[in-house]
């Protein structure tokens, strides 16, 4: 490349606009996503959410006092093309534990970000619940995308350390990003790119595997130690994550 093209940045050959997300389902060893579908979603998880008002803190929505308005808000989410929500279903027990989505997708530059994350006791700290992101993640990398990021309130500690558990690296703060339930929001920006993908990839891969997660789900080695490794080791020239 010119001394012209370093200084305009790296070019971007046939770059073709990825598709949006439109799966019905993303399964998993531990989970599926299944598109979100009120009537059969919202009751379940009302439930499993139930005196747990803490969940809500730093999302911009919630708690809900009843089914009646959880029902009506998942109703409104369910009806938009921008975000997509996926419920969690436990593959172990069958039931509801969660909700994630894909949002703020610009397919014209391969970027898509995953958020509205909620998950509720029952699911928490599951691999379960880690798979589900990584789910997303291996999607929209698979799809064509070439950012994948995560955004969270700079006071989210929890929503930052997960954030770098998955592969995320951080990118700064948004100061007075936004009003949040009549309170400032500094929003944390984390991001994945399509050239950080394939190890953080394999790390997922391995982590979630018979040989490090056992049927109930405890881990011989944490995902951390494996990525680790993972960004470490040489790129195979033909790898395929």
């Amino acid at each position: 490349m010119s001394d012209e093209d370093d200084r305009l940045g790296t070019p971007v050959p046939a770059f073709a606009a990825p598709p949006a997300p439109d799966m019905t389902a993303l399964a998993g060893r531990f989970v599926t996503l299944e598109r979100l579908d009120p009537p059969r979603h919202a009751a379940e998880l009302f439930e499993a959410n139930r005196g747990h008002d803490g969940l809500w803190d730093f999302l911009g929505y919630g708690p809900f006092p009843d089914l009646a308005g959880y029902l009506q808000w998942q109703r409104q989410m369910a009806a938009q093309a921008d975000p997509v929500f996926y419920a969690l279903r436990a593959a172990d027990t069958g039931r509801i534990g969660g909700l994630a989505s894909f949002l703020r997708i610009d397919r014209a530059n391969g970027v898509i970000e995953i958020g509205h994350i909620q998950i509720a006791p029952v699911m928490q700290r599951t691999p379960a619940a880690s798979e589900a992101i990584m789910l997303m993640i291996r999607w929209a990398f698979k799809a064509g995308y070439r950012r994948v990021e995560w955004k969270c309130n700079a006071l989210n500690a929890a929503s930052m350390r997960a954030a770098e558990r998955y592969g995320f690296r951080p990118e700064g703060i948004f100061r007075n990003h936004m009003i949040v339930k009549g309170r400032n929001r500094d929003t944390a920006w984390f991001a994945i790119t399509d050239a950080e993908w394939p190890a953080i990839g394999r790390a997922h891969a391995r982590w979630l595997a018979g040989g490090n997660l056992d049927p109930g789900g405890q881990q011989q080695r944490p995902l951390g130690e494996i990525m680790a490794e993972e960004r470490r080791a040489p790129s195979p020239v033909t790898s395929r994550a």
